[in-house]
This record gives C-alpha cells, structure tokens and sequence, in this order.
C-alpha cells in the first residue's frame, strides 16, 4: 500500500500529525489518544497498515 493512501485514511478517521522523527511520523486519534509511528517508506505492508489502524482505533484499510 502507498503511504499517501494510508495517510489519507488516517485523515478521514480524525488522526493528526503529532511530530516528524528521522525516519518515522507520529499520528495520534485525538478521541483515543493513541499514537502509532508510521514509517517513511513509499510502499507500507498491508499488514503493517492494517496493524496501525487497530492501533489508532479506526477502520482497518482495504
């Protein structure tokens, strides 16, 4: 999966950017307080998408 589309995903479920690190973005679900670190890599696993999502607590992608 491309990052952007997981990004996207993240967007339309209420997730924002926390900070940026050197190799890894940090989203935080302001309803849940949890913050997952997704890394700077163009494709992401669809596993790893799906594992960020629960941990966010939103709608696991596609």
């Amino acid at each position: 999966m491309k990052r952007t589309a997981l990004l996207r995903h993240l967007r339309r479920h209420g997730c924002t950017l926390k900070r940026e690190g050197a190799s890894h973005s940090l989203w935080t679900n302001s309803a849940t307080g949890a913050v997952e670190a997704i890394p700077r890599h163009i494709e992401i696993p669809n596993l790893l998408a799906r594992k960020i999502c629960r941990g966010l607590g939103i709608p696991e992608i596609g």
